[in-house]
């Protein structure tokens, strides 16, 4: 090769240089859009989660509340509208604030997590997490006593069981998938690990 074919490069070698570089570019779209996707699908089980919850909630507020049960499948299943301070399914109701905290870090976590969310499952499973975190975060804001101590509305009234609401169920039902993949080794990121 000449000094002027070296100083200028070979026209195969420029082609090699500018399809490696396309393809570089091709990659990290691919996994930007990926990640976009599922990001996208995060948000959008969190949102439907959000709303179905929340529609819910003014329903029964509005229709069922100083209202004696309702029966769904006779005393099996009820709706009762219960006003809850507590955790999930009534559990420490003097420590409202604190499960407010929590709230609010389970949605930072997520929000962390999504910057790497490669994986459908995983975005579904935080999907639910958020809306539900989201869900039940509305009412210890805006309802009263308010200043972030505000009791969850509950009515979903299944005997001998605990009453909760559409939340909570967000909730329980995306922490179960997340053991589920955890035990089959995929992690958010989409990648699959043995132990």
């Amino acid at each position: 090769m000449t000094e002027a074919e070296q100083a200028i490069g070979t026209p195969d070698a420029g082609k090699a240089e500018e399809g490696a570089g396309t393809s570089a570019a091709g990659a990290d779209e691919a996994v930007a859009g990926r990640g976009k996707r599922h990001v996208g699908v995060l948000l959008t089980v969190a949102a439907l989660a959000y709303l179905i919850d929340l529609v819910s909630k003014l329903a029964v507020v509005a229709k069922l509340e100083h209202h004696a049960p309702v029966e769904v499948i006779g005393t099996w299943l009820q709706f009762e509208v219960i006003r809850n301070r507590g955790a999930a399914f009534g559990f420490g109701e003097a420590m409202t604030i604190v499960f407010t905290v929590i709230a609010v870090g389970v949605i930072v976590v997520i929000a962390r997590l999504a910057r790497k969310l490669h994986s459908l499952p995983w975005a579904i499973a935080l999907g639910l997490l958020l809306g539900g975190a989201f869900g039940n975060l509305t009412d210890r804001i805006f309802r009263a006593p308010g200043d972030f101590q505000g009791a969850v509305v509950d009515f979903i009234a299944p005997s001998h069981f605990a009453v909760f609401n559409l939340a909570d169920s967000a909730i329980v039902c995306g922490g179960f998938l997340i053991v589920i993949l955890s035990f089959r080794g995929l992690d958010p990121d989409g990648t699959v690990h043995k132990d």
